[in-house]
C-alpha cells in the first residue's frame, strides 16, 4: 500500500505536476510571470534551494566549538566567575589603568597604546 502510493506519486503525479509548471524558456520570461504562476513554482524552487544547500553544506565553514568561543582560557578556571577586588585607595593615584588581557600572558603593544590613549585623553 505504501509502496504503491510512492510509485504513483513518482510515476504519475510528479510528471503531471512538472508538465503544468509555467517554466519560461528564457531568463527574461521570469519577469513576465504572474503572481499565481510564481506561487505554482514555489514548491519546486523550495526543493531546489534545499537540495542546493544540502549539496554545498559540507563545504561551508564549521561553527566554532564552545572552547574556541571562550575568552578566558587560563585565568582562575576553577571559579565560575572571575572577580578581582582592588583597594579604593588605589583609585586616588593619578594615571591608574586597569586592563584584563584574557588571551595574552603579557601586556602587548596594542594594549599599551590603548591604555596610554585612555590616560592622555
Amino acid at each position: 500500500m505504501v509502496l504503491e502510493s510512492i510509485s504513483r506519486i513518482i510515476k504519475i503525479q510528479l510528471p503531471a505536476y512538472l508538465k503544468k509548471l509555467p517554466l519560461p524558456e528564457t531568463i527574461g520570461g521570469f519577469a513576465r510571470l504572474t503572481v499565481s504562476e510564481w506561487l505554482r513554482l514555489l514548491p519546486l524552487l523550495g526543493i531546489l534551494a534545499l537540495l542546493g544547500y544540502l549539496t554545498i553544506r559540507p563545504f561551508l565553514p564549521k561553527k566554532k566549538k564552545q572552547r574556541d568561543s571562550l575568552i578566558n582560557l587560563k585565568i582562575q578556571k576553577e571559579n565560575p566567575k572571575v572577580v578581582n577586588e582592588i583597594d579604593i585607595e588605589d583609585l586616588r593615584t593619578p594615571n591608574v589603568c586597569y586592563c584584563r588581557c584574557w588571551r595574552s600572558k603579557t601586556v602587548g603593544g596594542s594594549i599599551i597604546k590603548h591604555s596610554l590613549s585612555d590616560l592622555n585623553g
